[in-house]
């Protein structure tokens, strides 16, 4: 059963988690990286004229993403971490379940958030990618090396 974490990360802080959990869970890592990368000006939250506002602010962005995964056929299980943005996931992970076949795999989403849970965002990516076996995720934040094994382990 090969496994393969999948990940987008703005600041730093979810790419950690991702690389923690590819270790635990003895999976491949895959950097969601977009095509234009965002700048600090970017991402500024608090300017609803920022690049991450707008996109967030439009059901139908769909930020374009920089590689593809050439191989996505061989992976059974799909971990797709994010960090959250406005209680759901940034709008490039849209991009990401939309662009591939995930039939019969099983996705667990992860997410990272300075302050929020999930909240709908794995009903909301479900519903872009209903094929797959979708589990229900876990936050991310601070999480110990033995606690991510553990949960590998439990899934």
């Amino acid at each position: 059963m090969k496994k393969l974490v999948a990940y987008f990360s703005a600041s730093g802080v979810t790419k950690n988690a991702a690389e923690h959990l590819a270790k635990a869970a003895a999976a491949d890592l895959f950097e969601i990286k977009p095509a234009v990368a965002y700048t600090r000006a970017d991402l500024d939250w608090t300017n609803k004229k920022s690049r991450s506002s707008v996109e967030m602010m439009n059901p139908d962005s769909r930020p374009e993403i920089a590689e593809r995964i050439s191989n996505m056929e061989e992976y059974d299980t799909v971990f797709i971490g994010f960090p959250i943005w406005w209680y759901v996931a940034p709008t490039i992970i849209n991009t990401f379940v939309e662009s591939y076949d995930f039939s019969g795999k099983t996705i667990i989403p992860f997410a990272t958030s300075g302050g929020s849970g999930m909240g709908k965002t794995v009903e909301v990516l479900k519903s872009l990618c209903p094929s797959a076996n979708w589990e229900r995720g876990k936050m991310l934040n601070r999480v110990s090396d033995r606690e991510l094994e553990n949960w590998v382990k439990g899934l």
